[in-house]
């Protein structure tokens, strides 16, 4: 399972900008993820080299839950 975190979407677009920017402020990496992101994280699962990998649940949200 891939659990995405605060990710740029046509609802995140919604967040008032000063809201937003509080919120990527408490992002370590300091930033809003992209669908891209979200995307790497589903190719890596889906390709042959991880085969292995079962019943994890990757947070895919710039550390947020460190």
């Amino acid at each position: 399972m891939v659990a995405p975190g605060f990710v740029e979407t046509p609802m995140t677009a919604a967040i008032p900008e000063n809201v937003k920017q509080g919120m990527i402020n408490s992002i370590p990496v300091k930033r809003i993820g992209y669908p891209k992101d979200i995307a790497y994280a589903y190719m890596f699962l889906a390709a042959k080299e991880s085969g292995y990998i079962t019943g994890q649940n990757l947070q895919v949200n710039g550390g947020m839950n460190m």
